[in-house]
């Protein structure tokens, strides 16, 4: 990171796409993440958004910060309608009367929209190869709602609709891998991020919009009102939740993994846990328990990553770069 400590400002495009004035809860990781996204997709994009969040504080009319063709869909249909987008596209260049340069289609849904109400669309849209970029700011529950869990509700966690107390623990289902379920359509790119890591965001959606076919991004997005935190410490949460490996940060391109942040050595996941209230309720033991996967799984990314540099190898391919993060 230090290369970038000089020259950041010159670095990033000062144009915001997402801009201002929205309505958003203070502290919020998704609003930042939109905004940082939105840096890289540029001006030629449409972008076709779920129900949720991002939609209901930033397009309440007469005021939008959107400052790109936007179209609010509903929670089920978002590829749906992002695949019908680019198709379009399609058969107006086909029939020479479509824009000089296509514009690239960028569909954007939180957890709910993306891996339980919206899964079946996406799945479609990805299966058929349409050419566009999806999005999935993941804040682990429904908090456009009230808060209530969706599949990728962390394991333990208390939400509205998994309370923690005398029956039960919290959330009592793994969080749902989603980026794996990307990658197992065989789709070019799939990549993590995090807005606590901006350079490595960056980069990953600059892949991903100069990606051909579909391109999947899955974005932890800090929810401090959700998983009642200080507002103050998002990008610190967000970085605790990489070096813990609750939230590992690593890109597949053609099936090919590579972790893009590696730290020298896993914190405790008690460090990340301690600072959320939505985890407070746990043991010492239950989050023992909880680490254990965590690190079984992140190690397994880790083993993928290493044989995609033994294959690199073998073939003479250039080894490419991995941000090293001390912990």
């Amino acid at each position: 990171m230090e290369k970038f400590a000089v020259y950041a400002p010159r670095l990033i495009p000062k144009k915001n796409n997402f801009e201002p004035g929205h309505r958003a809860c203070i502290g919020c990781g998704e609003a930042l993440a939109i905004r940082m996204a939105c840096k890289y997709i540029g001006d030629n994009a449409v972008v076709v958004n779920a129900t949720g969040c991002m939609e209901i504080v930033a397009s309440q009319l007469p005021y939008t910060s959107w400052s790109l063709p936007w179209i609010h869909t509903l929670f089920e249909n978002t590829a749906a309608v992002a695949s019908g987008v680019e198709a379009a596209f399609k058969v107006m260049k086909r029939k020479g009367r479509g824009p000089e340069r296509t514009p690239k289609v960028v569909g954007i849904g939180g957890d709910g929209a993306t891996s339980d109400i919206g899964l079946q669309a996406l799945s479609g849209a990805m299966e058929r190869g349409h050419d566009f970029l999806y999005i999935c700011v993941d804040n682990e529950a429904y908090m456009n709602t009230g808060i209530q869990r969706s599949s990728a509700t962390p394991f333990g966690a208390a939400t509205t609709t998994s309370p923690a107390g005398k029956v039960g623990m919290g959330q009592f289902s793994w969080k749902k891998n989603m980026p794996a379920i990307a990658v197992a359509h065989n789709i070019p790119y799939v990549a993590t991020a995090s807005p606590s890591y901006p350079f490595d965001f960056f980069e990953k959606v600059k892949k991903a919009m100069a990606t051909r076919g579909p391109s999947y991004l899955h974005v932890l997005s800090v929810c401090p009102t959700g998983w009642r935190c200080p507002p103050e410490i998002t990008i610190k949460i967000g970085r605790l939740a990489v070096e813990t490996g609750a939230f590992p940060l690593y890109e597949v391109e053609n099936g090919r993994y590579r972790m893009s942040v590696m730290p020298s050595e896993l914190r405790p996941l008690k460090d990340y846990f301690k600072l959320q209230g939505r985890f407070r309720h746990l043991s010492e033991e239950a989050v023992g328990r909880i680490q254990e996967r965590v690190q079984r799984e992140y190690y397994n990314l880790v083993e993928k990553a290493e044989n995609g540099k033994r294959i690199q190898r073998s073939k003479g391919a250039g080894k490419p770069g991995t941000e090293k993060v001390s912990a």
